[in-house]
């Protein structure tokens, strides 16, 4: 399911020891459960999702069922102090979704991002083990919500389409701009500007996470290092393409990855050194 769903994190996955990878996957194969049953829609969506989130309960608790992640997501909470709350606060991102919230404020923008993506840094990190205690785990969820920010600007065209808008309507009408503007799908220089200060904050909360990496143990630091500046090369292709997001999807090369593990690597001996 990694593998199959998201090319670059199941790229950085392939830096952890052997449980840690397979503890990762458990992770990402439950969480991405829950995001597909909320992205699918449909008349019972509701009710399969709260489907989900006794499924979750219960392998935490140790009552797993048959499926397979099932299975594999309690074995990982067994072996791993990985909270239980952070589940609870991907099920309220996923409603979020499904009420089709309105963002208001760049506050309730961060607030989803958090609950959908900067929460999966409180799974991950006790998976890595770490140092710096709850400063680090305040620097992965940064990283998290980083990603998630990236997945926002690289999908508006997408998004759209499913009756979906993230951007909040105080950025919006901060370079004026409305729902309208983007059903349009052209990319004025009003647009752009909107999209270089997201993109800005985006790789702000990128540093921040990043200072966090060097704090993670042994393998897991290339493993998120490497992870993290694939998502943010996303930003990269988005920016070189004029911020057009209505008509194309940026997106990293599986070769411009694997030239970003060195580039890792070096950069994590820059933090030790």
């Amino acid at each position: 399911m990694t593998r199959e769903h998201s090319k670059t994190f199941y790229l950085g996955s392939r830096c952890f020891p052997g449980r840690q990878r397979a503890a990762v996957w458990a992770v990402y194969a439950a969480c991405r459960e829950g995001d597909d049953i909320a992205d699918g829609g449909g008349p019972d969506v509701d009710a399969r999702l709260g489907d989900w989130w006794s499924r979750v309960q219960g392998a935490f608790a140790g009552r797993p069922g048959e499926h397979p992640t099932d299975r594999a997501l309690a074995w990982a909470a067994r072996e791993y102090p990985i909270p239980l709350g952070a589940f609870a606060e991907l099920h309220e991102g996923l409603r979020m979704d499904l009420r089709g919230h309105n963002y208001a404020s760049m506050d309730d923008l961060t607030l989803y991002c958090r609950r959908v993506a900067g929460v999966v840094g409180f799974m991950i990190a006790p998976i890595s083990g770490y140092e710096g205690g709850e400063a680090t785990l305040d620097k992965a969820l940064r990283l998290g919500q980083a990603m998630q920010l990236t997945n926002i600007l690289r999908d508006v065209g997408e998004d759209l389409s499913l009756g979906r808008v993230y951007l909040p309507a105080e950025v919006l009408d901060r370079y004026g701009l409305c729902r309208a503007d983007l059903e349009r799908g052209v990319v004025t220089p009003e647009y752009c500007a909107m999209l270089r200060d997201l993109t800005a904050q985006a790789r702000a909360w990128y540093a921040e996470g990043r200072a966090g990496i060097p704090l993670l143990r042994g393998r897991a630091r290339l493993a998120v290092a490497t992870a993290a500046r694939a998502y943010e090369g996303i930003l990269d292709d988005l920016e070189a393409a004029g911020y057009d997001n209505f008509n194309r999807r940026a997106y990293v090369s599986g070769r411009r990855k694997l030239m970003m593990l060195p580039q890792a690597w070096w950069e994590l001996r820059s933090f030790s050194a």
